[in-house]
């Protein structure tokens, strides 16, 4: 209100000094100009717009603090949200980090599985190939021992045959006879 009062006087001073005439004329400009503007604000003061300005100041500055308190509000809410993301981040990356050793252990252990079974696999086929090899040994020895006997037999029979005569003959056929019969008794 002082305040009013204090641009009242200075506003009716500076165009008094100014002016030329007496200044409470309504031929002066500035007079006229002073009482407009003093009736414009008696008029409202008595609409009490200061007061309604006010309010409207007040209503305007209770909406600014509710939506400060309510972006506080959010802002919290964001936050808690952050934290429980970045929470929620750091169990997902252990999780992870987890479930990567995980992979690994399970690929050595995999890894270890296998050279042992091809381990085994190649002693199980050294033994097939050894055991093929001394089959094939003992079936060629064998061919040979009965081509051998087959050569012998055929050498002893042309011995036989060109020594023998018919005496001698019948001794080996009595001496088989006698051999079988003691064999069979």
């Amino acid at each position: 209100m002082r305040l009013i009062f204090t641009a009242l006087f200075a506003l009716s001073a500076s165009p008094a000094f100014a002016a030329s005439g007496p200044f409470f004329s309504l031929k002066n400009t500035d007079f006229v100009v002073l009482l407009a503007f003093l009736i414009l604000v008696g008029i409202m003061l008595y609409m009490k717009v200061p007061k309604a300005i006010g309010d409207m100041l007040d209503k305007r500055a209770v909406s600014i603090k509710s939506e400060l308190d309510e972006a506080k509000a959010l802002r919290e809410e964001a936050q808690s949200l952050l934290a429980s993301y970045e929470r929620k981040q750091k169990e997902v990356q252990a999780q992870a980090e987890r479930i990567v050793a995980s992979a690994k252990d399970e690929a050595t252990k995999a890894a270890a599985t296998a050279k042992e079974e091809i381990a085994t696999s190649i002693t199980r086929r050294l033994a097939a190939a050894e055991e093929q090899i001394a089959s094939a040994q003992a079936a060629a020895v064998k061919d040979v021992r009965d081509q051998a006997i087959v050569v012998a037999v055929g050498a002893a029979k042309d011995v036989i045959s060109n020594q023998m005569d018919a005496k001698s003959a019948g001794s080996l056929i009595d001496d088989a006879i006698a051999t079988v019969g003691d064999k069979l008794h």
